[in-house]
């Protein structure tokens, strides 16, 4: 196998130009058996993969740079600079990342993980290039859906006064995680399907080439080539903008790409190669649904179905189907997304009401803004943003939502420990940052009837509130415990004395395990679930502390400006005999890994738990 001839980065250009395919194809084969054992960000990789390839086949790595937006489609990359065997672990604790790592390699200039970031980290290295008198190229890679992102602009506005080369490749597959909206998608349709410009591009190029003088005109026109496009397609954006414009060109032909990106090195400004590829090329359950195969469990490669199917419902599903019948209910009621209807479990309310669903791309700052203009606008609208994106909108939620004190519910997914995908998007820190926001509620539901109560309690409420709810199975126990939702009142689930356990959402089920443990052992402990962390409880506070000798809050959150935080502030203000145990996730960066692996190290699974009390009770 050519495969097996990739140790290190740069040894592809030792594979004959007639075997580029092949070796294009064993690429595809190994990454198809990889993930679907491990699972993982299969349709973007497929992808991109001769793209990758003629990228490494241009650059001499790694003292030219490649950054990659997001960084999901960097698997090929990773294998072409000797990393092959890491995929047996792949996104597993302990073992390689799915996103570049500067810790991992060389190779990775820069570390990513959420969008749009590509270009402004390229142009600070382009300057970096230049103040250190260097001559190595940078590139940016960026996908057609990350530039439904705003900071993308920001970065073209200052990439177009620049004055040395910068190549930004836009990796064009018309998808994001699903399918591409908005003025962005269509304008580049446009350039996809301007077969008319090709066709008289090839055509008079051809011609040319035939006669004594065509060698001396293709150079004019070379050089005058943007008036031609200005011509035929419409609208020129990147040229308007004073961005050299290159494209497009199939992003599955390794020469063509060479030519292009040989093309790129030369220029002296800023320069956009617009490369067109097909999102999950090469596996036919993948080219049929990208979306699904986007971030991909573990499947069976005959089928592409997983090999572990669903069972339970998850809280995901539980906001959708609630969702759609407070559609039905409120005709009030609007949905909006950050390019993921199917991630939030909007798409449902999307097919049933679809003039009320607004996928906005991957610009969760503007979806904030557009939702306080709805709510404004006498309307309701519910913002579904995975926790780790929603970091992105926090000006937005203080300026525009809670300063105006605006009735908008944010559904915030994936809170807490999400697991594979890592640091960046762990969703561990949004209680925090919005417990430091005024006029913010929010709320933890215990089990997935408390979502669907918590839910329709937001959908009443008159203000900015939030409820925030963990990846994965719905925990559907405690069911007889579903008290009314006041607005911060907490619900006690078991009263009895000497050790109190408050927790928060996803804690209120490790919180029975702990409870069951320390019974055995003698104790006696009550439960209660904390339901709001903003406002805290204080009269619930108040009975605990006579009641109880040790308070211990428990929270899927950072410690710093967390639910115990405030807890433990309350009760020092209150100079109460009772103690008070904090247990949260330690302030830092939580990598991949299993979710019940990454719960043993930050501390929060029960067994910890159980010690922590125990010890500091016999203090």
């Amino acid at each position: 196998m050519i495969l097996e001839t990739i140790e290190r980065e740069n040894d592809i250009k030792k594979v004959a130009p007639e075997d580029w395919n092949l070796l294009a194809q064993e690429i595809r084969d190994f990454l198809i058996k990889k993930i679907s054992v491990t699972g993982g960000h299969l349709g973007s990789n497929l992808g991109a993969v001769e793209l990758t390839m003629a990228l490494h086949l241009s650059l001499d790595l790694p003292k030219d740079k490649i950054i990659w937006d997001v960084g999901h489609q960097s698997y090929t990359h990773k294998i072409l600079t000797g990393r092959k065997a890491g995929f047996e672990n792949l996104r597993k604790y302990g073992g390689m990342s799915g996103f570049p790592k500067r810790k991992e390699s060389e190779c990775d200039c820069f570390d990513t993980g959420h969008s749009s970031t590509s270009i402004s980290a390229g142009l600070g290295l382009v300057k970096a290039r230049e103040l250190r008198g260097e001559d190595n190229t940078i590139i940016s890679v960026i996908g057609d859906g990350s530039l439904t992102g705003g900071m993308a602009y920001e970065a073209l506005n200052n990439a177009a006064q620049m004055k040395g080369n910068f190549i930004i490749v836009l990796n064009d597959n018309n998808m994001s995680i699903s399918e591409n909206v908005g003025g962005m998608s269509k304008y580049l349709n446009n350039i996809r399907t301007a077969d008319k410009y090709l066709d008289i591009k090839e055509g008079i190029y051809n011609s040319l080439l035939e006669t004594k003088i065509g060698i001396p005109i293709i150079k004019s026109i070379q050089r005058a080539k943007s008036s031609v496009k200005q011509l035929v397609i419409p609208g020129m954006f990147f040229e308007d903008m004073g961005i050299t414009y290159l494209g497009p060109v199939d992003g599955h032909n390794i020469n063509a790409m060479l030519k292009v990106l040989k093309e790129a090195k030369r220029c002296k400004t800023a320069v956009i190669v617009h490369v067109i590829t097909q999102k999950g090329r090469g596996f036919a359950p993948a080219e049929k649904h990208p979306a699904r195969f986007h971030g991909a469990e573990p499947f069976d490669i005959e089928t592409g179905l997983p090999s572990t199917p669903k069972t339970k419902s998850n809280y995901t599903d539980v906001f959708s189907t609630v969702m759609c019948k407070l559609g039905e209910r409120y005709d009030n009621v609007v949905a909006i997304t950050a390019a993921m209807p199917d991630g939030t479990g909007l798409k449902r309310f999307r097919n049933m009401y679809p003039n009320r669903f607004f996928d906005v791309g991957i610009a969760e700052e503007h979806a904030v803004t557009f939702a306080a203009g709805l709510a404004a606008g006498g309307m309701k609208p519910v913002v579904a943003i995975y926790s780790s994106f929603l970091q992105r909108a926090y000006d937005q939620i203080l300026h525009d939502v809670c300063i105006q004190n605006l009735p908008v519910v944010f559904a915030i997914d994936r809170a807490g420990l999400v697991g594979s995908d890592g640091e960046t998007h762990q969703g561990i820190f949004d209680l925090s940052f919005l417990s430091s926001i005024p006029n913010m509620h929010i709320m933890a539901p215990k089990n997935k009837w408390e979502l669907s109560d918590m839910l329709k309690f937001a959908m009443a409420f008159h203000g900015p509130i939030a409820l925030r709810y963990p990846r994965g199975e719905a925990f559907d126990g405690l069911r007889e415990h579903r008290d009314i939702i006041h607005l911060g009142k907490a619900e006690w689930i078991y009263r009895e004395s000497q050790i109190a356990l408050v927790a928060v959402g996803s804690m209120v089920k490790t919180a029975l395990t702990v409870r069951e443990d320390l019974i055995k052992k003698g104790y006696k402990c009550s439960i209660v679930n904390a339901r709001f962390v903003k406002p805290i409880d204080t009269k619930m506070l108040d009975e605990a502390c006579k009641s109880h000798e040790l308070i211990v809050t428990l929270e899927e959150n950072v410690a710093s400006g967390g639910f115990g935080e405030r807890v433990r502030e309350y009760l020092d203000s209150k100079k109460t005999d009772a103690r008070i145990l904090c247990i949260n996730i330690p302030d830092e960066y939580v990598e991949h890994g299993n979710v019940e692996i990454l719960r043993r190290e930050v501390g929060i699974d029960a067994d910890t738990i159980e010690n922590r009390i125990i010890d500091m009770y016999r203090e």
